[in-house]
């Protein structure tokens, strides 16, 4: 197998993130003319995102986040913005550092960035810093969704998904940057980008490590949007088993159901008022992740505003909330009819907090999804789960998606 040669093939010109001045004086000025809902009852958010928090980060988004150090911050990695398929991309880049280092891109999903992806860069691309072992350095490749933020509004690419995405992917790691073959990893929406990868160019890839594992056709049919799946309640059902079905409806159908079916006409609220973008992502922020009720002890206020910030000044918040839609309009087909389907070699991380009904421990959810009609999908080689993290466990236990990804790879370079 040839070494993978140095990144890249052709000079590539850096392009830093710097958000224009106006952008963000605009931003304040439309956060101090916020109109809050008028609002009883909910500050136990049993109605949704109470107007109080909302109206406690707006404040402190117009007159106490900092987004120039947020950008510092984000600027002590490589950046650069290339064409590919006649599509502006955005990617952050860490070198590897390590005796043989190979490369890796990371798919992010909703409302994720590119950023949610910050804490594992680092001991991925250069673990003897991190007590790990050189030999599993990768050079990380973390590019933005297109039309999810830099390296700017989406215009030309109205049926963007998923798949269409995959193949970007390919085209930016193979002949943009000129990679023989590469590692993918993705959570979310990502997964899916990343199991595309897996299942039309398994022969480009050392193999993929996906969160959730989510199943290829997941939004093809005529009720994409339940996430109920038309699953019953029934009254001989455990009691804990209807409770967690009900939880888990009220986690994600309003959210899959809405960017499905009208994401278009909810955008031009979220477009227009920043205070509206904010509460329609930190809900999700919120009830996907494990805070224990706590949305800020998964992320800061200043973590929060980076996130929803990057969205606001690049007017994303529309094309995003499409790739819903477009996933059912342009349904997932097969490349192949091999089995299983994703051929590459495939890591999966899981955590407990989305266990489904009667599945309780870590163990007890490898077993579920190694029993499971998921794990048919894909060709598993190392499965675990965890009882820390929510849905975006990259940035919620870091060390957990690290360790689980340098085994996938570990022995396949």
């Amino acid at each position: 197998m040839a070494a993978p040669h140095a990144f890249p093939l052709f000079p590539l010109e850096p392009s830093p993130i710097h958000v224009p001045e106006e952008v963000l004086g605009d931003l304040r000025e439309r956060l101090g003319r916020t109109r809050a809902p008028v609002e009883e009852g909910n500050e136990d958010w049993s109605y949704g995102v109470p107007a109080g928090y909302v109206g406690e980060l707006v404040a402190y988004w117009r007159d106490g986040f900092d987004w120039r150090r947020a950008e510092a911050a984000i600027n002590a990695y490589e950046h650069y913005r290339v064409g590919v398929s006649g599509v502006p991309v955005h990617f952050m880049r860490r070198a590897g550092r390590g005796p043989r280092p190979i490369p890796l891109i990371l798919s992010h999903g909703w409302p994720w960035t590119f950023w949610h992806w910050s804490k594992v860069v680092d001991p991925l691309a250069d673990p003897a810093a991190f007590g790990g072992d050189p030999a599993d350095a990768f050079d990380v490749i973390v590019p933005s969704l297109p039309g999810f933020g830099f390296p700017g509004p989406l215009s030309g690419f109205p049926d963007v998904n998923f798949w269409k995405v995959s193949e970007l992917w390919h085209t930016l790691m193979t002949e943009t940057l000129g990679y023989e073959k590469y590692a993918a990893g993705g959570c979310d929406i990502g997964g899916l980008i990343t199991s595309q990868l897996g299942h039309k160019y398994a022969d480009r890839l050392y193999g993929i490590h996906i969160g959730s594992g989510l199943p290829l056709d997941f939004f093809n049919g005529p009720r994409a949007w339940d996430f109920a799946r038309n699953r019953p309640l029934t009254d001989d059902q455990p009691a804990e088993v209807r409770e967690r079905v009900q939880e888990l409806d009220r986690s994600f159908a309003a959210h899959l159901a809405v960017h499905m079916l009208d994401g278009a006409t909810l955008a031009h609220g979220l477009s227009d008022s920043p205070a509206g973008l904010l509460a329609w992502m930190l809900e999700r922020w919120s009830a996907w992740s494990d805070d224990g009720g706590d949305v800020e002890s998964v992320f800061g206020k200043d973590d929060l505003l980076t996130h929803a910030t990057i969205y606001w000044v690049n007017n994303s918040i529309g094309t995003s909330m499409r790739y819903y839609a477009n996933a059912n309009r342009h349904p997932w087909t097969r490349s192949h009819d091999r089995t299983p389907a994703v051929e590459a070699p495939v890591g999966v991380t899981l955590v407990t907090y989305e266990n489904p009904p009667g599945v309780h421990s870590a163990a007890e959810r490898v077993e579920a999804f190694k029993a499971g009609p998921q794990a048919a999908w894909f060709n598993h080689v190392n499965v675990n789960a965890h009882e820390k993290g929510g849905h975006f466990i990259p940035w919620e236990n870091p060390g957990a998606w690290v360790d689980d990804l340098r085994r996938t790879f570990r022995g396949r370079r």
